[in-house]
């Protein structure tokens, strides 16, 4: 997402990091733009908390160099904020994904971008068959397609969207490494997700199903599908009978931007 944002020419004033304890990207978003205001968007109190203690830490301090950013709750954000809402690996984690990108739609001042990754449809793929042969409910929740991601903008109301993927596959050399990594990443979303606890055998028999699975090196692999997403902002049309209604906030922006390509 970083090495993308070199084709951009806009240099944002404002950017919203949305979960940005998630998506861990404040120092490069602070070397992509160190003039830029940075707002760290938390959607719980932990979160918030623990992104404010990065923000408070001695100036001296790596750490405080990289996070040296404003944090606020994501109910607080006002509308057209930002030219650049960045959101690292997070998108997968909400229920109702075409409300979030229309949330983002809004806080974005009219020709602001959006850029995002989240977990595809091909994650997990290894995993998914084993439970499907072992008569199991799934192990994580349907990911959504690159392609209705895509939809999604549009209907959102953003202009021009550009979506990409990559494949990555990690390895491990036991059955046991390849747990403990993946409950690290966060638990089982899924609705339909098995709803007590597994016992003992259960454990066994997925150990043995996935060490079935080594490769000739012996080594346990899986895939997770990379889903990247930029879109922008456009100037709201008008409607049928000629009317629109269009914000302050937006009006100035939009002004701003043009005076910003005449230079």
């Amino acid at each position: 997402m970083a090495q993308r944002l070199q084709i951009v020419k806009l240099q944002p004033e404002t950017i919203l990091e949305w979960w940005g304890h998630t998506g861990a990207s404040g120092e490069l978003l602070a070397a992509a733009y160190p003039a830029a205001r940075r707002i760290v968007v938390e959607p719980s109190a932990l979160l918030l908390q623990r992104s404010r203690a990065a923000a408070s830490a001695p100036w001296w301090s790596v750490r405080r160099r990289s996070q040296a950013a404003d944090v606020q709750r994501d109910a607080d954000c006002a509308p057209a904020v930002a030219q650049l809402l960045w959101a690292n690996m997070m998108l997968h984690a909400v229920a109702d994904p075409p409300s979030m990108l229309a949330r983002w739609q809004r806080l974005l001042a009219t020709g602001g971008f959006v850029m995002f990754s989240c977990l595809g449809t091909g994650t997990l793929r290894e995993l998914r068959e084993l439970y499907r042969q072992l008569g199991w409910p799934p192990p994580a929740p349907d990911f959504v397609d690159m392609h209705d991601l895509g939809d999604m903008l549009v209907q959102a109301g953003f202009a021009d969207p550009v979506m990409d993927q990559e494949t990555l596959t990690l390895t491990w050399d036991s059955a046991q490494a390849l747990l403990a990594e993946l409950r690290s990443l966060g638990g089982n979303a899924s609705a339909s997700r098995w709803p007590a606890l597994r016992t003992p055998r259960w454990r066994e028999r997925l150990c043995a199903g996935l060490q079935a699975r080594a490769g000739a090196d012996g080594r346990l692999a899986l895939s997770f599908e990379i889903v990247y997403g930029h879109a922008f902002k456009a100037a709201p049309r008008a409607t049928v009978a000629g009317e629109s209604l269009v914000t302050l906030e937006d009006l100035r922006a939009t002004a701003h931007s043009s005076r910003e390509r005449r230079r």
